[in-house]
């Protein structure tokens, strides 16, 4: 019996080549992947925008005002008691009171259809007047704060039956 060897043994073994990892594809999908998710982020970023004024300092009549009109000077406080509506006018308290002007509903909540109302009425008694500070205590829910501005903007409805009560929403603190 013979004795042959293999093909197999007699050839020197080479050294596998690990191939090289093509990450380029890879590369491709993860850039698409960040450029869709950057244009959706600044694509929301509009809906999440509430249009809020600083604070001004100074006595400066605004474009259009009349120095001798009577200035409303209207602040809606947010309090855990209730809604407080104060400023310059027979119908709304000028001082800091004590007492909520629109007190909590039965089911605890805020009462942002008679806050409403009392707007549509101080609209009609000063109808240039645009400005009204917004104060939250610090335990308000961030929701009641929204529903309380949109609240002050506007009249509820359709858009056609809409009417712009207090527009420019400033923030102010206690």
């Amino acid at each position: 019996m013979a004795f042959h060897y293999s093909r197999r043994k007699l050839k020197p073994r080479e050294e596998e080549e690990a191939g090289e990892l093509n990450i380029v594809p890879y590369l491709d999908i993860l850039m698409n992947l960040i450029i869709f998710m950057l244009l959706s982020i600044t694509g929301l970023t509009a809906f999440g925008a509430l249009n809020v004024n600083a604070p001004s300092y100074g006595a400066s009549v605004g474009a259009g005002g009349d120095a001798d009109a009577p200035k409303l000077d209207l602040r809606v406080i947010i309090a855990k008691d209730g809604l407080f509506v104060l400023g310059n006018s027979p119908e709304i308290p000028a001082k800091e009171a004590t007492v909520p002007t629109l007190p909590l509903r039965a089911d605890g909540t805020q009462d942002f259809a008679a806050l409403n109302a009392q707007l549509v009425k101080l609209k009609a008694a000063f109808p240039q007047e645009t400005k009204v500070i917004l104060v939250a205590e610090p335990a308000i829910p961030y929701e009641s704060l929204i529903q309380t501005m949109d609240a002050l903007r506007e009249t509820p409805g359709t858009a056609a039956e809409r009417k712009l009560l207090f527009p420019d929403v400033t923030l102010g603190s206690l």
